[in-house]
Parts: structure tokens; C-alpha cells; sequence
């Protein structure tokens, strides 16, 4: 195993006021925001600490399938190979919410549900 998996690796925030958040984790945390274009035509809200990335903002109103879900942070672990971590979570009795996909320069990524129901992003970061 490599010596970032098992690691939490990333955490954002999914709300329907990112304005008001962006304010928030300004004001309490000292975090500034490098808004990035993501797929699809919204920006996706990278906070910065000491100039180094520490979280994001994802803005759920127009997400499919978000209507009743609530604003939350939302957690994803580092592990070395997600698509072979996604086949052992069904195997376990886990549910894929979205099947491994990539993402340029930040690596590939699964979201699905534990065996106990909670929800969580597994990634295996790109390199560097």
C-alpha cells in the first residue's frame, strides 16, 4: 500500500448558498476562494489556506437527485485503486452511488455508500 492510502484525503462543503458559506469559512477560518469552470457550465469553489488548497464548495442546487438532501460536507478517502476498493464494497455490501470516473489533474473517484449506509467518496489521486 502506498503511503497515502487510507487517508482522508479531501472534504467539501455541498450547500445551496455558497455565497453565504464562501463568507462563513472566510470569515472563521481565514480561507480565500479560487473559483474553477467545472463540466457542465458551474464553478466549483476551491478554499485556500496559506495558499494551498484545503477544501471545496460544491453548489447542490442544480445537482440531480439533490432535492431532499440537506447541505453537508462530504469526506473522500484516499485509497490506491478505486476501482478494485468500489468492487470490494459491493462485495461487503456497500451501494455505488457513481461509478469510478476521472477527473483531470486531481485524480479518479468513485461515490458510494459504506455497508452501514453512509456515504463516502474513495479516490485514488492523480500523481503529484
Amino acid at each position: 500500500m502506498s503511503e497515502t492510502h487510507g487517508k482522508i484525503w479531501w472534504s467539501e462543503l455541498m450547500t445551496r448558498d455558497v455565497e453565504a458559506a464562501k463568507a462563513y469559512y472566510a470569515a472563521t477560518c481565514g480561507w480565500t476562494f479560487e473559483d474553477m469552470p467545472m463540466e457542465g457550465g458551474e464553478d466549483y469553489h476551491c478554499a485556500m489556506l496559506a495558499g494551498q488548497p484545503t477544501a471545496g464548495i460544491m453548489d447542490l442546487s442544480d445537482m440531480p437527485g439533490t432535492d431532499d438532501l440537506p447541505p453537508h460536507w462530504f469526506t473522500y478517502i484516499a485509497v490506491d485503486d478505486v476501482d478494485a476498493a468500489t468492487r470490494a464494497t459491493e462485495a461487503a455490501g456497500g451501494t455505488i452511488i457513481r461509478a469510478p470516473f476521472d477527473v483531470a489533474n486531481v485524480g479518479r473517484i468513485a461515490i458510494l455508500t459504506d455497508p452501514t449506509g453512509a456515504a463516502v467518496g474513495l479516490m485514488t489521486p492523480a500523481a503529484g
